[in-house]
């Protein structure tokens, strides 16, 4: 019997040191990423999973090591894995609208490029005019998928 309490608290040690490490690469994404897209992508994806595997590392000793069983513990665990990437999807549409800038990489191989770099005027007026053109585009390609669409 302490040789199985032994390997679940192990497997709780291991469940919380991944959930650290997950943590810290998801902490230097938000670091190293050029723009709000993919930093919230690390923000919300490395660490709900970093936060997922932390808690139940937790809920896991807790009931080998005291025979206690959270429900706080389980309830943190679910509305963390149903809001966080809620929130992301609603940073990422927000920023897509006010017309924040995109990393994107160039047509040859291994070059990469910034669709506006940070020596360029990045005013409101500007980002709220190339959101538009944007939103245009978008609209543009609609239609004329649907119209291609309703010939058919």
């Amino acid at each position: 019997m302490h040789q199985i309490n032994e390997i679940i608290n192990l497997i709780a040690a291991i469940l919380l040191f991944l959930g650290s490490v997950i943590a810290l690469i998801s902490s230097i994404g938000l670091i190293k990423f050029q723009d709000v897209f993919l930093r919230s992508h690390a923000a919300t994806k490395s660490s709900t999973l970093a936060v997922l595997l932390t808690i139940v590392g937790v809920i896991v000793f807790f009931i080998s090591k005291q025979g206690y069983f959270s429900v706080r513990l389980v309830l943190a665990l679910v509305f963390i894995n149903l809001t966080s990437p809620v929130g992301g999807h609603l940073i990422s549409r927000a920023a897509y609208r006010t017309g924040a800038f995109m990393y994107r990489k160039k047509e040859g191989p291994r070059q990469a490029d910034l669709l506006l770099s940070s020596k360029e005027h990045n005013t409101f007026e500007e980002l709220k005019r190339r959101a538009k053109e944007r939103e245009a585009r978008r609209q543009h390609l609609y239609r004329k998928e649907h119209e291609d669409f309703d010939d058919r």
